[in-house]
């Protein structure tokens, strides 16, 4: 009971998914009333007010320009966001955070949130068998769990009504609630009418706010299972694919091999071959004008290297890398996929990473492994089924990671104004709650509470990629090897006792050969110091 105890508060403490819409706001009294403030039930009152935690206010949209990638205004639920559900919403002071300021932000811990605490990202070639399939067992956990708090929008504002008569929230399970996201924040615009969109839209990839946006997912993602599994230490490994040759990540004991019945589908030796994606069939949804609802639609796919070469004819090498971190400039020019001597653009793979330039028709870097995975990792707005998206942002964000800490920059360097729609320093990420500002997020990790293994300082590295991982096996078996060598003191105890014993015995024996067989008096070993040494030297 009282680990159940400490378990149900730290719950309460590290946060949990905060992302898409809170039950206690998806009905039609919040949409009616487009506020979203609960109540903490630390103190019973809205934002945990009473206790100093925040307060429910009116959301503030940034109105500064974006560029003219997107000439429509007033027709998408994502513009302006919150807006189209919400515009009163609880603002956390301090370190709290949370859609009810009832948790922490991002590295602090504590029952006032005031404990900072570094958790360390780390290879997951690198890991234990063991803690490989940990992570392996908590993503299947995920897949399989309602969400407990979060539910997803399944029609746009307009369809439910302009009180918020006709609510349309779903349920679903906590690891596609983040697919549901991923495809939610890129989904094409409708415009009117099956089959109307405006395609040139995605407030998540190709600008500025691709990388904060991708950072903010996977502390969301990482704090999700945190609260899921009780397991409070736990960090999304990364694949270092730098100078790979396959997928090698792709194997039965980890993401799962290659099925050997059809060379598109996962083992089924892997866990994952029984999953079903969703919301991978956007051309479906658009010529319905409906949202994905996460019904099930099939399994993963996945044939790694068997893609189009003259679009990648390589994975990314070190080098890539390396220059890629050497550019200065976060973003240029146009802002979009066609910027030319943006870290942005390189690093996303819509431009070359040995020039800097943009290259239509090629997928580099970020983009050179969705393609390469041939499958569903392929189409943008799907690609968060495929487990191995995790590993491969979080190995993204580590080179972010770099950039930030080789050039320091300051946030003048992101764009205020005029980037693509969803971009601008101001504009709150799609479609998370609480808010979030992409301005925010242009800081480093260790403002948030993590850090990569290979960055660590030759003594840390060591302990964290070679020490750790036996140390956490020895943990999980410490009650057998205390068994073990209790049971193994025990025998060597008896042992030496029967030596001890069967030694004085053979002595005792010794003497009693040495009593003449006529009867004649035995000398005392005292009785001659000469003739007593002599005699133990024989016997011994």
């Amino acid at each position: 009971m009282k680990n159940l105890y400490v378990s149900v508060v730290l719950l309460q403490l590290i946060g949990t998914c905060l992302c898409q819409y809170p039950r206690p706001c998806a009905n039609s009294e919040g949409l009616r009333t487009k506020e979203c403030c609960p109540v903490w039930d630390g103190d019973g009152s809205q934002c945990g007010a009473m206790s100093g935690r925040g307060f429910c206010t009116e959301v503030e949209v940034s109105d500064e320009p974006h560029g003219p990638q997107y000439p429509h205004s007033g027709i998408d639920d994502r513009e302006r966001w919150p807006l189209a559900f919400f515009n009163r919403t609880c603002r956390c002071a301090g370190n709290y955070g949370g859609y009810n300021c009832g948790e922490c932000r991002f590295g602090y811990w504590g029952s006032n949130c005031a404990e900072y605490r570094e958790s360390v990202r780390r290879n997951i070639l690198t890991m234990s068998p063991a803690e490989q399939q940990k992570f392996i067992s908590y993503l299947n956990l995920a897949k399989n769990t309602i969400n407990a708090d979060y539910v997803i929008s399944t029609a746009t504002r307009a369809e439910m009504g302009e009180n918020g008569e006709n609510p349309m929230f779903s349920d679903i399970n906590s690891y596609d609630l983040f697919v549901w996201m991923h495809y939610y924040v890129s989904r094409d615009a409708f415009l009117g009418g099956p089959g109307n969109v405006w395609r040139d839209i995605d407030f998540a990839h190709e600008s500025a706010a691709f990388l904060p946006w991708h950072r903010v997912f996977l502390l969301h993602w990482e704090n999700e299972i945190r609260k899921l599994t009780g397991d409070f230490n736990f960090t999304i490994p990364y694949w270092d694919w730098r100078d790979a040759q396959t997928c090698e990540v792709c194997t039965d004991a980890l993401m799962g091999g290659r099925s050997p019945l059809n060379p598109n589908l996962i083992s089924p030796a892997s866990v994952f071959s029984s999953w079903k994606v969703i919301c991978t069939d956007p051309e479906e949804y658009n010529s319905r004008e409906a949202l994905c609802n996460a019904t099930g639609e099939g399994p993963l796919l996945r044939n790694p290297g068997n893609h189009d070469r003259n679009r990648v004819p390589r994975l990314p090498t070190t080098a890539d890398v390396d220059f890629t971190v050497g550019l200065s400039e976060y973003e240029s020019g146009s802002m979009d996929r066609f910027a030319n001597g943006s870290f942005r653009n390189v690093i996303e793979g819509f431009a070359s990473p040995m020039s800097g330039m943009a290259a239509p028709g090629q997928s580099t870097m970020h983009n050179a492994l969705h393609v390469f995975m041939n499958g569903t990792m392929s189409s943008v707005q799907g690609s968060a089924n495929d487990p191995v998206f995790l590993l491969h942002h979080a190995f993204i964000d580590s080179i972010f990671e770099r950039w930030l800490r080789t050039h320091q920059p300051l946030r003048t360097h992101y764009p205020r104004s005029n980037a693509p729609i969803g971009h601008n320093d101001g504009y709150y990420m799609v479609p998370f709650m609480p808010l979030y500002r992409n301005g925010d997020y242009f800081l480093s990790d260790k403002a948030l509470g993590f850090e990569y293994a290979y960055m660590l300082d030759p003594g840390q590295r060591f302990v964290q990629e070679y020490l750790t991982p036996y140390l956490e096996q020895a943990q999980q078996i410490w009650q057998w090897l205390l068994g073990a060598g209790i049971l193994g003191a025990l025998i060597a105890a008896i042992f030496a006792a029967v030596l001890i014993v069967a030694r004085r015995k053979w002595k005792r024996n010794q003497r009693r050969k040495r009593v003449p067989s006529f009867g004649e008096r035995q000398p005392l070993l005292q009785s001659s110091s000469e003739e007593g040494s002599s005699s133990y030297q024989t016997t011994l």
